[in-house]
C-alpha cells in the first residue's frame, strides 16, 4: 500500500497541560509538580502553558534517548558533573 504523505502520522511539537493530564493519567497537580521540577519542559505562549511533546515521551519512557539526549531533561550548569 502507497502511504501518501498526508496520510502519514504527524506528532504535535507541544501540547497543552489539560492534554498532558489526558495522555499521561496523571493529575493536573502531579503535571505542575514535573515541571516545576525539570522533568518536563515547558513553553510559555501568553498566558498558555505549553508542554513540549518530547520532553513528555522522554519522561513517559516512550523514547529511547539519542546521541546528546537524556532521559534527565534539567540541565547542569557548565563544568558542573551530572548525576
Amino acid at each position: 500500500m502507497i502511504e501518501r504523505a498526508w496520510e502519514q502520522k504527524i506528532e504535535p511539537l507541544t501540547v497543552r497541560v489539560s492534554t498532558t493530564v489526558h495522555i499521561t493519567g496523571l493529575s493536573r497537580s502531579q503535571i505542575y509538580e514535573l515541571i516545576e521540577s525539570g522533568d518536563l519542559q515547558t513553553i510559555k505562549a501568553g498566558r498558555a502553558t505549553l508542554v513540549q511533546y518530547r520532553s513528555l515521551k522522554l519522561l513517559m519512557g516512550n523514547v529511547v534517548p539519542g546521541a546528546g539526549e537524556t532521559a534527565d531533561l534539567r540541565q547542569s550548569p557548565p563544568g558542573t558533573p551530572s548525576t
